[in-house]
């Protein structure tokens, strides 16, 4: 063979054997198949948040990206600013950029659904952060608190205090917006705890918020004004404080735990402001939602995935009531006190 055709023949092999090493190579380094990436490969999640408008979703999305940021896990970060057809072009963006898997705050129980079933089309496996979705015909991984009951328990800490007084009292409960089935659970955790005590608790007054410190407000100076002898109220989100606080002060209704005129009160998420109204001595109690074991939990429920083990569909944050009284044992899981600090 001349040697001119000779180095020609040897350059053809050579480039065969370079092209189908990238090959091999591309293939490897997908995740879009959903499995166990390469041994030494970085991971990559995304993480989608329907809003940061309220101090949890922002500790939660601080606390999840400093568990990733742990394990050495890089993110890529997504804010859908309460729309969900952004939110689904935001998934569909991390299903194009091929991430390893997805952690999800969808914007409702339902219009999330196209974007859970992208990424399951997609076999990256998706974890809801603290709001979970219709299972429709989609797959994911909720971790959530249990709205209903740590709802009951906070409100029946209350019905306890309302009984040491020896008096009736009249009850409001502010809600949040009944799309979400979060709030659904701490409607129903109130009902569930004022149910049996009529004799204590009248529920005379039901604010509809919509999350909404506007409509809150409003809400509440209105109940106030039609029923001015309400001395109970239960919000189903601390971040409503304000308005509430506000619409009692004007009122002339924010006193003091143990003053007379005192409106025994309870929330439920255990943000800063709460936080600090159990510090002054006005809050009776709170549901606390620990943003720490849900964040742990949303990250580790993501590898057990990729890694093929057997996950829960629903994996429950327990949370616990905040008391005057255990204040000080619970400052350190109280993350309201962490970002007050």
């Amino acid at each position: 063979m001349p040697m001119k055709q000779m180095l020609i023949s040897a350059l053809s092999v050579l480039t065969a054997v370079l092209l189908a090493g990238c090959g091999k190579s591309d293939s490897t380094s997908s995740s879009s198949s959903g499995g166990s990436p390469p041994e030494g490969r970085q991971l990559t999640v995304g993480v989608a948040f329907e809003t940061l408008q309220t101090e949890y979703w922002v500790a939660g999305f601080d606390a999840i990206k400093a568990e990733l940021k742990k394990r050495d896990i890089k993110v890529l970060e997504a804010i859908a600013d309460s729309d969900s057809n952004r939110q689904l072009e935001q998934i569909k963006n991390f299903v194009t950029r091929k991430v390893d898997g997805i952690i999800m705050v969808p914007k409702d129980a339902k219009t999330c659904i196209p974007a859970i079933r992208a990424a399951n089309d997609a076999k990256i496996p998706i974890v809801l952060f603290n709001r979970v979705a219709d299972r429709a015909d989609v797959k994911f991984v909720g971790v959530q608190a249990d709205n209903l009951e740590l709802a009951k328990g906070t409100v029946a800490f209350m019905v306890e205090q309302a009984r040491k007084t020896g008096r009736k009292h009249k009850a409001l409960v502010v809600m949040g917006d009944l799309g979400d089935l979060n709030a659904i659970g701490r409607r129903d955790g109130f009902d569930a705890a004022v149910k049996g005590h009529e004799d204590v608790v009248e529920v005379v007054a039901r604010v509809p918020s919509e999350w909404n410190q506007e409509k809150a407000q409003a809400g509440v100076v209105n109940a106030l004004q039609a029923n001015p002898d309400i001395n109970f109220l239960f919000t189903s989100s601390d971040f409503l404080f304000p308005s509430i606080v506000s619409a009692l002060k004007a009122a002339g209704k924010y006193k003091k735990i143990g003053d007379p005129g005192h409106v025994i009160l309870g929330g439920f998420d255990g943000d800063a402001t709460a936080w600090q109204m159990m510090q002054d001595g006005y809050l009776d109690a709170t549901g606390v939602q620990d943003v720490y074991f849900e964040a742990e939990s949303s990250v580790q429920a993501l590898l057990d995935l990729l890694a093929g083990k057997a996950v829960p569909d629903l994996i429950r944050d327990p949370g616990f009531v905040l008391t005057q009284a255990n204040m000080a044992e619970r400052k350190a899981r109280t993350w309201g006190a962490n970002v007050n600090k």
